[in-house]
């Protein structure tokens, strides 16, 4: 029997939950929100208060340059698990990730160029069914 397709709704809660435990798991911090919005063939993934505790020391002690680093290095780091989450959640391969941070805000940007667009089931077929 086939798995019926996710809708996109699904998939963008499945890949927000799964990146935050990536995230506490890997890094001991929990990101406040993870919000994920799959756009075509891309994926944008915002993380709320995902600056940890410290790289936040070295902000307040003024090493605003060496928290940068950090925060491009941690991303590095967790680079090729979050694409192989990516790519386990949405069924297709991912051929460039984009990211940034902004240690003002807190605020993690990461955007997901997949190869193909995710096989979604439309989210107003299972509602008509549900009336």
């Amino acid at each position: 029997m086939e798995k019926s397709a996710s809708t996109r709704g699904q998939l963008e809660r499945t890949l927000s939950q799964r990146i935050q435990a990536l995230y506490r798991d890997t890094l001991g911090h929990q990101p406040s929100q993870v919000t994920c919005q799959i756009l075509d063939a891309k994926i944008v993934i915002i993380l709320e208060d995902a600056v940890t505790q410290p790289e936040q020391v070295l902000v307040n002690s003024g090493l605003q340059e060496l928290a940068e680093q950090v925060r491009s290095d941690l991303n590095a780091a967790i680079q090729p698990q979050l694409q192989e989450l990516i790519e386990e959640v949405v069924g297709i391969a991912v051929i460039d990730l984009l990211s940034d941070a902004k240690l003002d805000t807190g605020r993690t940007a990461t955007i997901a160029i997949l190869d193909g667009e995710p096989k979604v089931r439309d989210s107003s077929a299972t509602s008509k069914r549900q009336k």
